[in-house]
């Protein structure tokens, strides 16, 4: 089950080029998945947890590379694709995913089924995104313009202060 889920982004993430980060990989999806299906890319699982990162280390492929840290702490617009599942609510986890994601690019996010899509079009807009898209409970973010000055912002006021 957790395999198909992170697997059904699969051909959205083809559609990209570039490496990959996973923004709060946790126990590895879809990041670890996406990583063995795609073995040419180079993907960055990124967790803010010590012992998360330990566990990623030891199940994570050779294309996998596993950072510890926050989202707002990486540098802005060097992968391809950002990956969010179970993140934030939408608003949250397009602001920790679209700065990392240069322009050409794409975040994708795993929705839940309360997700607001205009809430996360006005944040999108504010980053640099275009119009999320909206696929079988994906939305793929695409990255039009340059990350705004000012984003990302300090750590934790993503969460406090939504965009929307």
């Amino acid at each position: 089950m957790l395999l198909d889920d992170a697997l059904r982004a699969l051909p959205l993430v083809e559609s990209y080029e570039g490496s990959l980060i996973d923004v709060g990989s946790g126990g590895g999806s879809p990041g670890i998945p996406l990583a063995s299906a795609l073995p040419e890319r180079e993907v960055t699982l990124l967790d803010a947890e010590q012992r998360k990162c330990d566990f990623l280390r030891r199940w994570s492929p050779s294309n996998a590379e596993v950072a510890w840290g926050r989202a707002e702490e990486q540098p802005v617009e060097q992968w391809g694709v950002a990956l969010a599942k179970a993140l934030a609510q939408p608003p949250v986890a397009a602001e920790l995913c679209l700065p990392l994601v240069r322009v050409g690019g794409a975040a994708i996010l795993w929705l839940g089924r309360e997700a607001d899509p205009g809430r996360l079009a006005v944040a999108s807009e504010r980053l640099g995104g275009g119009t999320p898209a909206l696929h079988d409970g994906l939305a793929v973010i695409p990255k039009v313009a340059p990350t705004p000055p000012g984003f990302p912002r300090r750590v934790g006021v993503a969460k406090k202060r939504p965009l929307a």
